[in-house]
This record gives C-alpha cells, sequence and structure tokens, in this order.
C-alpha cells in the first residue's frame, strides 16, 4: 500500500472522470469553439456569479495573468509574505509583470484590512511604486491550509475599493474554504474582482485551473493567455475533467479535511513532535523537537510506503485528497506506532 501525502496534486482521475473525458466534444478553442471548454467556463462563472471565466492549464498562469492584467510596469502587488504568489510561482510577479512586491506578515498567511491600509504608498509620493493590487491566498499553503474569516476578505475589499486598488483572490484550494467555513462561492464572486480557481488539487482533475471576472477584464486576459503561451485547441478532454470536478468533488473535501484531523491527532502523541499547526482543512503541517532526525524519519515512513516530505529542516508537511481512504489512515496509524 502507497499512501501518498506530498500534495492533493498527486490526484488521479477517477473512472468516472475519464469516461467524460473520453466523450467529451471538442473543438479549436483558441477560435473559442471548444464546447467542452466553453461549458466547464461558463458553469463557473455562474457559480461565482462573474460574467466570464478563462481556462488555463494552470494556477500559477491564472495567477500570473491577472497580475498582468491589473498591473502596470513599476506597480507594487500587496500580499502576504506566505503567498504562492511570489514563494512558488518561479519570480513571475517581476518577470511577467515587472512589478515590485509589498510583503505584509500576516498570521499563518492571512492578513487584515489594517495592515493592507498601512501598506498603502501615497499616489502622488514619486519615491515609491504605485500600490495597485491586493493578492490573498485562501486556503493558505504554507499556513497549514488555514481559512479567511470571511468578514476580514470583506474588509480588505472595502480598504481597496477606497484607494482604488484590484482585489485577486488565489483560490487554489478555495473549496476546501468554502467546505469547511460554510461559505458559497457566490459571496467570493462579489467579494473579488477576479479569483483564480484551481481544479486539479483536492478536486481531482488530471489539470486546469480558471480565470474569473469580468467580461473586459477576460478579454484582456485571453489575449495574455496567448502572449504567455497558453492558447489551447483541442482541449475540451481535460476542461470535462475540470466540469466533472466542479460538478461532484466538491461536498466530498470534508472526507479529506476529517482525514487530516485524524493526523493531526496522530502527530500529537507522538514524542518527536513539538507542536502541529491547528489543522482547519487538508494540510497537516508538524514541526519536531530540537534535534530530531528528519530526513532519516521522512526516509523510514518511505520504505514502509508512507510518502510526505520537509518543508524546512524542522518541519515536514503531510496532504489528504480523494485517493486517500479510511484504511489508509488506519495503516498511517499503525506506522506511526512503530516510530519514537
Amino acid at each position: 500500500m502507497i499512501i501518498d501525502l506530498r500534495s492533493d496534486t498527486v490526484t488521479k482521475p477517477s473512472i468516472e472522470m475519464r469516461e467524460c473525458m473520453h466523450h467529451a466534444p471538442v473543438g479549436d478553442d483558441v477560435f473559442q469553439e471548444d464546447p467542452s471548454i466553453n461549458q466547464l467556463e461558463s458553469f463557473a462563472a455562474d457559480m461565482f456569479g462573474k460574467e466570464k471565466a478563462l481556462f488555463c492549464p494552470s494556477g500559477t498562469m491564472t495567477n500570473q495573468i491577472a497580475i498582468k492584467c491589473h498591473t502596470q510596469p513599476g506597480d507594487e502587488v500587496i500580499c502576504d509574505e506566505l503567498s504562492h504568489v511570489y514563494q512558488y510561482e518561479g519570480g513571475g510577479i517581476a518577470f511577467n509583470s515587472s512589478a515590485s512586491v509589498r510583503l505584509l506578515q500576516g498570521n499563518r498567511g492571512r492578513i487584515n484590512a489594517s495592515m493592507v491600509e498601512e501598506s498603502i504608498h501615497p499616489y502622488d509620493d514619486v519615491h515609491k511604486p504605485i500600490s495597485r493590487l491586493v493578492v490573498l491566498e485562501n486556503t493558505a499553503n504554507r499556513g497549514g491550509g488555514s481559512c479567511y474569516n470571511f468578514d476580514d476578505i470583506t474588509g480588505i475589499g472595502s480598504t481597496c475599493k477606497k484607494h482604488g486598488l484590484s482585489f485577486h483572490l488565489d483560490g487554489a484550494r478555495l473549496f476546501n474554504a468554502l467546505v469547511a467555513k460554510n461559505e458559497t462561492a457566490a459571496q467570493y464572486g462579489e467579494a473579488f474582482d477576479t479569483i483564480s480557481i484551481c481544479l486539479s488539487k483536492g478536486l481531482g482533475a488530471p489539470v486546469g485551473s480558471l480565470l474569473l471576472g469580468d467580461t473586459a477584464f477576460i478579454k484582456k486576459a485571453r489575449r495574455i493567455r496567448k502572449v504567455f503561451g497558453g492558447g489551447m485547441r483541442q482541449a475540451g478532454s481535460i476542461a470535462a475533467a475540470g466540469l466533472y470536478a466542479l460538478q461532484y468533488n466538491i461536498d466530498r473535501l470534508h472526507t479529506d479535511h476529517e482525514h487530516a484531523k485524524a493526523i493531526e491527532a496522530m502527530l500529537k502523541e507522538k514524542s518527536f513532535v513539538k507542536e502541529v499547526v491547528p489543522v482547519e482543512t487538508n494540510i497537516v503541517i508538524a514541526e519536531c523537537e530540537s534535534g530530531f532526525n528528519l530526513k532519516a524519519f521522512i526516509e523510514r515512513m518511505k520504505e514502509k510506503g508512507v510518502l510526505f516530505f520537509a518543508i524546512s529542516p524542522t518541519r515536514f508537511r503531510m496532504v489528504t485528497h480523494l485517493d486517500i481512504n479510511a484504511s489508509m489512515i488506519n495503516h498511517l496509524q499503525d506506522t506511526l506506532k512503530q516510530i519514537n
């Protein structure tokens, strides 16, 4: 038995999803003639109450397109220091948009309105970049799958409107937050100017993300997608997987959260674990006691069929997903009992 807890990106399409992919009608998406992509984009836009959506290969691309659309060279993007757009997108803000970044030290990847207010530069100060865009990440990956309180989101949104800043959400794991907090996609569609959602993490599609916004924004985003090399032709097969994911794989996310809570409880019982970051969704991050050989622990667990990795010399991460079942959680518990 292999228990792959490295990420929720390792999921495999189910038989039912593969059937949808096999039978999907296709066309040329650059001509906007792929019926499966058009259906997926329309479905997602309606879900969030947005006018349009754009299908892209990855969440990094949807985020980078959004930043490029919202900014001009020399502008500044405000985000938490742990944000995916800063930490894990290859320096794309600088490379693609020639924008600078104002990093805020939030709470487990989450910032608030007062922090944003204090970070906005006076528009007429020629010594400073122009504050143009605020980006939030929900759930926050490096924050251990932490979720924003929606009141904090609306507060930041009001601050953005007050100062004329755009407001973008990196919602790579947004559906985990919606399930955990009993919130709706429509709430988020109203709160943000633009939203990126990922289909290939907890929702289990093999590839793809969507960028959501108004008609004018998505028209501009479509051009930038082409410039970034993201124009696709007969991609309806992968779009069909994404549509299946949105229709059938959201409600089941609570199972992943339950499995993560079970792992949290297991790790808290281990003497070598100093602390477990409070689990809200499907990500478990644990801090080891000083002197513990984390590398050897990971290798020993790998030999027993349990895969995960370190995110620092003293921290490791486990992520649950739809390919992790109850028997695997039980096996993990039995395996951990063998480790002192």
